[in-house]
């Protein structure tokens, strides 16, 4: 017998795209397939938390309160910081790990 396995909707915030673009817009001074490459990845990822979002570890930081946020790393630097509510998901931010972050939430 097969599980059913749940599905999520997946909200990607305001401050979540806003952050992508400011990010994208920075990488293309250098190069426009790099941005394009993170957007799409960007996406890719969002997309992927539409099923077993839990699979994802928590994000523990000393500034942000504990079992606030699961993480997402992709693109080797980059971050999504999301939180399940129901059955949604809901995409918070997204940041550079080189980049000290805590007080963009």
């Amino acid at each position: 017998m097969q599980s059913e396995i749940k599905e999520y909707t997946v909200i990607i915030q305001d401050p979540a795209t806003e952050m992508l673009v400011q990010h994208a817009r920075f990488l293309a001074q250098v190069s426009e397939v790099a941005a394009k490459r993170l957007a799409t990845e960007f996406h890719n990822k969002a997309k992927s938390l539409e099923s077993m979002p839990e699979r994802c570890p928590w994000l523990f930081d000393p500034y942000i309160p504990e079992y606030k946020y699961r993480k997402l790393i992709f693109e080797k630097h980059y971050m999504l910081l999301f939180k399940i509510i129901g059955n949604y998901v809901y995409i918070d931010a997204m940041v550079d790990c080189r980049q000290e972050y805590s007080n963009l939430l």
